[in-house]
C-alpha cells in the first residue's frame, strides 16, 4: 500500500503552483514565485521507491556473467538496444529458475551504466521475491521515474510538481502512474527541446525477474499497462524484460496477446552453455587451489568438471552452489568437492534433481555441525521464514527481536546463519532492520516444496 496518504500535510495557506509558471530552458527549469507548500514531491516519490532494485544497489552478492562467458546472448542483447529503428519495442528474455537471466540483466546493466555509455541506460529494477520491498509491482513505476528525473534538473521539477498535485498518484492504477510520471513529463521535455536533444538522452528500461512480482494478474496488469503507454511511436524507449516463461509473460507474447508483434521473444534455452560452465568452475577451482596450496592435479580433472557440469542442466545456479559450498573456509575444498562427486547421479529424473540432491546435502551438513558446535537448529529460522511467508508478512526483523525468538544469545543469530551461508544471507535494509534472505529463488522453491 502506498504510503503518501500518511505523508501529505497541507498548510491552510498552501496552493498548488500553476502549469504555466513552469518555464523550461536548456535543460533547466525555473519558476516564478510562488507561496510555499508543505508536499514534497519529490521526497514523496522517494518514499516510494524500491532502493534494492536499482542495479547499483547494495543487494548481496549480485550475481554477474563472468568474462568471456554467455558472449552470444550478450551480443544480441546489445544489438537488439542498439537498434533503436527495430519493430520490436520490447525484448522478453525467459529462462528456467537457475538459468542465469539476472547475472545476464545485471551485467548489461553495468556495462551501459551512466559514465561508459551515459545515452543508453534510463532504468533498471529488479525483482526478487524473497525481499519485501520488491517482490510486488507497487514500486516499480516510482523507481524508473525517480531515474527518469535524474537525467535532467527539467526532468525532475516535471515529476515533483505530478506529485504534488497528485500526491495520491502511487495509489492509482499501474497505467496511471506510467502516463503521469514518466510519459506526460517525458513529453513536455520533448516538446520544448525537440527531438534532436531526445536522442541524446538514455533510453533502455531494464526489468528482471516478474515473474517473482507477486500475484501473476499483477504480473500481467503491469505489462498491459506498459503496452498501453510506453510503446507509443512518438516515445523512443526499448524494454528489456526478464522472466521465467510463466503465464503472465506467456499468454502477453502469444498468438494473440497484446504484445504480439511488439516483443522480440529470446529464449536462453536456444543458447548452449555447456563451455560457460566449463569455464565458470575451471576458474573458481584453480582459484581455490591457489588459496589452499593444493595443485589443482591432486584434487579434480577435467572428467569432474564434466560431471557437475552434465549436472548442472544448463543451470548455472547449479555450479554457483557447488562453488559457494565447496570454497567455505571451514573444511578443506578437497574433502567438500570429493562429497559432492559422491553425491552426484548421472541418471537424474529431471533438471532439478541434482540441485535438490546439494540442497539436501548443504541443509544436513550444516544441520550436524550446527548443533553439534552450538546445541542449535537453525531449522528455526526457515520455519521463521515460512509462517511470515504463509501471513503474507515480510521477513524484517530487528536484531534483537530475531534473536529473542530463536533464543539465542549475542551475536548467536550471524554465528547460526554461518553454518548456511550458502543458501542464506542476513542483510540490513535502509532502515537498519535485519533480513533474513534466501540465496537464490530455486532454494525459496525447494524449501517450500519440502516443507
Amino acid at each position: 500500500m502506498s504510503r503518501s496518504s500518511s505523508l501529505i500535510k497541507r498548510s491552510s495557506k498552501s496552493t498548488l503552483k500553476s502549469r504555466d509558471q513552469l518555464q523550461i530552458r536548456d535543460s533547466k527549469t525555473s519558476t516564478t514565485d510562488s507561496p510555499v507548500h508543505s508536499i514534497d514531491g519529490w521526497g514523496l516519490l522517494l518514499d516510494n521507491c524500491a532502493p534494492n532494485a536499482l542495479y547499483a544497489s547494495a543487494r548481496h552478492e549480485a550475481p554477474r556473467c563472468d568474462e568471456g562467458t554467455r558472449i552470444e546472448v550478450i551480443g544480441k542483447i546489445m544489438s537488439w538496444i542498439k537498434d533503436r529503428d527495430g519493430l520490436s519495442s520490447v525484448l522478453c528474455m525467459t529462462g528456467t529458475a537457475g538459468s542465469g537471466k539476472s547475472a545476464l540483466l545485471q551485467t548489461i546493466a553495468e556495462r551501459y551504466r551512466p559514465g561508459n555509455f551515459s545515452g543508453i541506460l534510463l532504468a533498471s529494477f529488479f525483482f526478487s521475491s524473497t525481499d519485501s520491498t520488491r517482490n510486488t509491482v507497487e514500486r516499480i513505476i516510482p523507481t524508473v521515474a525517480y531515474q527518469l528525473g535524474r537525467i535532467s534538473p527539467a526532468l525532475k521539477q516535471l515529476i515533483n510538481d505530478v506529485v504534488e498535485e497528485n500526491p495520491l498518484i502511487f495509489s492509482q492504477s499501474l497505467e496511471t502512474q506510467i502516463t503521469a510520471l514518466i510519459v506526460d513529463p517525458f513529453k513536455r521535455f520533448q516538446k520544448y527541446h525537440g527531438m534532436n536533444h531526445i536522442h541524446g538522452l538514455p533510453y533502455t528500461i531494464l526489468i528482471d525477474g516478474l515473474d517473482e512480482a507477486g500475484e501473476e494478474d499483477c504480473q500481467a496488469d503491469l505489462l498491459l499497462a506498459i503496452r498501453q503507454t510506453l510503446l507509443a511511436d512518438d516515445l523512443p524507449f526499448r524494454i528489456l524484460i526478464s522472466s521465467r516463461l510463466e503465464r503472465a509473460i506467456r499468454t502477453a507474447i502469444g498468438p494473440g496477446g497484446y504484445l504480439e508483434g511488439r516483443a522480440y521473444h529470446l529464449r536462453l534455452e536456444d543458447y548452449d552453455v555447456t563451455e560457460d560452465l566449463h569455464r565458470y568452475l575451471r576458474r573458481r577451482l584453480l582459484v581455490l587451489s591457489l588459496r589452499s596450496g593444493v595443485p589443482p592435479s591432486q584434487w579434480f580433472n577435467e572428467d569432474d568438471i564434466e560431471t557437475l557440469v552434465r549436472s548442472a542442466s544448463g543451470k548455472f545456479v547449479y555450479v554457483v552452489t557447488v562453488f559457494k559450498y565447496v570454497s567455505d573456509r571451514r573444511d578443506s575444498p578437497v574433502h567438500k568437492l570429493k562429497e559432492v562427486l559422491a553425491r552426484t547421479s548421472r541418471q537424474d529424473a529431471n533438471s532439478f534433481a541434482a540441485l535438490d540432491l546439494l540442497y539436501i546435502k548443504i541443509l544436513l551438513e550444516a544441520a550436524r555441525d550446527a548443533y553439534s558446535n552450538a546445541g542449535r537448529d537453525f531449522l528455526l529460522l526457515f520455519r521463521l521464514y515460512q509462517v511470515n511467508s504463509v501471513f503474507g508478512l515480510a521477513v524484517k526483523l530487528p536484531v534483537d527481536i530475531l534473536t529473542a525468538i530463536l533464543g539465542l544469545e549475542t551475536d548467536g543469530l550471524e554465528n547460526l546463519v554461518s553454518y548456511i551461508a550458502t543458501l542464506v544471507t542476513l542483510e540490513r535494509d535502509c532502515e537498519g532492520e535485519l533480513r533474513l534472505r534466501m540465496s537464490h529463488k530455486t532454494f525459496s522453491d525447494f524449501w517450500g516444496e519440502e516443507s
